[in-house]
C-alpha cells in the first residue's frame, strides 16, 4: 500500500516559477507598492547619479525606494534584517527583482536621499486624493512621542561634559607624544588603536552637546532678566508692587541642571506614559478616514506650540497635491490649549475645537454639563470661550470625531507595525524617517480600499 503524498523533489531546474509574475498573487502589497513607485516622480532619486553611464554600476534608485517602501509598509526598518530578506523572501525578491543589496547600500541610500523620502509623502498623498480617498472638512491633530536612538544613560550636564572633551583632547596629545617617539616627527605610523579610533566622532557629538547647553543657558540667563527688569519697570510706571512672586535672578536660573545627550544631541528628555524617555515628538494631522495629510517632528517636549504650524503645514500640502475642498474644522486635545493659541486665527480660516483640559476630564465634564445655549456673555476669555463652544452640542458632536480619527492612527503606526524608536539619529534624519512612516500608512490605506485610480 502506497501513501498518497504530494511529490517533494528538490532537483528540479526551478524551485520556482521561472517568471516573477507567477511568484506572488495579483493582488499582493508588494504589486501595490511596485505600482506606486511607478506613478510617482522619482527624478530626485536620480539626481547624484552620472547620466554618461561611466563608472560602476549602481542598484536602481526606481527599485532601491520601492525595496524601502515595501520594507516599512511592512514594518522592517532594519537594513540587515532588510538585507536578509533580499535572500529568503519571496515578495522582497519581487520588489528587488531577484537582486541583492546589502544592508550599507540600503542604510546608504536612506541616508542619501533623507530629503527625497520626505518629498515621497506628497507624491503618496497626491495619488490617496486622486483615489478619492482624501476627504477633508474636519481635521485632527495629534503629537506621540517616539523614542529616539540614544539612552537616557548617555545625557550629560554641561561641566562633565567639560571635563570629558578636556580628557579626550589630553589622551590626544599623549597619543601624539608617543607616535612622535616610535615613529619620528613628519612620520604616519599604523592605525590609532580601538580605544581611539572614534574619538573624532564621539568629540563632534561632545562639542555640540556643549555649545547646545551653553546656548541655552546663556538663553536662559536672558530670559530671566528680561522678566526682571519688566517688572521693575512695572512697578517704576504704577507705583505699586506687583502681584505674584518676583521671579528668580539669573543666577539661580543658571544654577539648574541642564543635560544634553551625547548619543544623539538633537534628542530630548520627554514625558511620556511609561516614565521619562530620550526621545522626538512626531506630530500628524489626519482626516476621518485616518489619512493623514501633514506630519513633522519636533524636539519640544510639549504640543502647544504645533497648533498652527501643523494647520499651516495641512493647508500648504491641500494647495500642493491640487484639493479643492478646504478645511473647516481642526480638533486638537488640551496639549494645544492656550490663550495666544486659540486668539490667533488659524490658516485658512480653519475653525478651531481645542480641548481646555485633559481628556477623561473633558469626556467628565461633557456628560456632567447640559449643553450651552444661547450667545455668550462679554469678557470672556479665547479659553472660556472655547469651553463654552465644547459644551454646545455642535462642539460635543465634533469633539468626539478626534478620538476616532487620529489615535487610531498613532496606533496602527506604533502598536501593529512596531514603529516606537527611530533607527536614524538626528532631527533631519528623524523627520526623513517619520515622513517615509506617514507616506507608508496612507499608502497601506490606499492599497486596502481598492480604490487606487490606475487599478480600476
Amino acid at each position: 500500500m502506497a501513501y498518497n503524498f504530494i511529490p517533494c523533489d528538490r532537483n528540479p531546474a526551478y524551485l520556482l516559477p521561472p517568471s516573477l509574475a507567477d511568484w506572488l498573487p495579483q493582488n499582493h502589497l508588494a504589486w501595490f507598492v511596485l505600482d506606486v513607485i511607478r506613478h510617482i516622480a522619482l527624478q530626485p532619486f536620480y539626481a547624484k547619479y552620472r547620466a554618461d553611464g561611466i563608472g560602476h554600476s549602481a542598484f536602481d534608485p526606481s527599485m532601491m525606494a520601492g525595496l524601502l517602501v515595501y520594507a516599512y509598509c511592512t514594518g522592517e526598518r532594519s537594513s540587515r534584517r532588510i538585507e536578509k530578506y533580499c535572500q529568503t523572501d519571496v515578495a522582497y525578491k519581487v520588489v528587488t527583482a531577484n537582486q541583492l543589496p546589502d544592508h550599507s547600500t540600503i542604510s546608504r541610500f536612506r541616508k542619501d536621499n533623507e530629503a527625497n523620502l520626505k518629498r515621497l509623502f506628497l507624491d503618496v498623498l497626491r495619488l490617496c486624493a486622486e483615489s478619492g480617498l482624501v476627504k477633508l472638512g474636519t481635521v485632527s491633530l495629534d503629537g506621540t512621542k517616539i523614542q529616539a536612538n540614544a539612552s537616557l544613560a548617555a545625557n550629560r550636564t554641561l561641566e562633565p561634559l567639560k571635563k570629558e572633551i578636556d580628557k579626550m583632547f589630553s589622551e590626544a596629545a599623549v597619543k601624539d607624544v608617543e607616535e612622535d617617539k616610535t615613529y619620528g616627527k613628519d612620520k604616519r605610523g599604523d592605525e590609532l588603536p580601538e580605544d581611539l579610533r572614534n574619538h573624532e566622532d564621539r568629540l563632534a557629538r561632545l562639542k555640540a552637546c556643549k555649545e547646545r547647553l551653553e546656548r541655552e543657558k546663556a538663553q536662559a540667563r536672558e530670559a530671566q532678566q528680561k522678566k526682571l527688569d519688566a517688572r521693575e519697570e512695572k512697578e517704576e510706571r504704577t507705583g505699586k508692587k506687583p502681584r505674584g512672586r518676583k521671579p528668580k535672578s539669573p543666577d539661580e536660573v543658571e544654577g539648574k541642571e541642564v543635560q544634553a545627550n551625547t548619543t544623539d544631541p538633537e534628542s530630548r528628555i520627554m514625558k511620556t506614559r511609561k516614565g521619562y524617555e530620550q526621545a522626538f515628538n512626531a506630530q500628524a494631522v489626519a482626516t476621518e478616514d485616518q489619512i493623514i495629510v501633514a506630519e513633522e517632528v519636533t524636539q519640544q517636549e510639549n504640543d502647544r506650540q504645533q497648533l498652527h504650524p501643523m494647520l499651516e503645514q495641512a493647508e500648504s500640502n491641500r494647495k500642493q497635491v491640487g484639493i479643492e475642498e478646504k478645511i473647516v474644522v481642526g480638533l486638537a486635545d488640551a496639549g494645544y490649549c492656550g490663550e495666544d493659541n486659540l486668539t490667533k486665527k488659524a490658516a485658512g480660516d480653519i475653525e478651531l475645537l481645542v480641548a481646555t483640559q485633559k481628556d477623561w476630564k473633558q469626556r467628565k465634564a461633557l456628560r456632567e454639563n447640559p449643553p450651552q445655549e444661547g450667545v455668550p456673555p462679554e469678557g470672556l476669555t479665547a479659553t472660556q470661550l472655547m469651553e463654552r463652544k465644547l459644551q454646545t452640542d455642535r462642539g460635543r458632536e465634533l469633539y468626539k470625531i478626534r478620538g476616532r480619527t487620529i489615535e487610531p492612527v498613532f496606533g496602527q503606526i506604533k502598536e501593529v507595525r512596531g514603529f516606537r524608536s527611530f533607527m536614524r539619529r538626528g532631527l533631519d534624519a528623524c523627520r526623513s524617517e517619520w515622513s517615509l512612516i506617514c507616506a507608508t500608512h496612507n499608502m497601506l490605506k490606499l492599497w486596502r480600499s481598492g480604490k487606487a485610480v490606475w487599478l480600476t
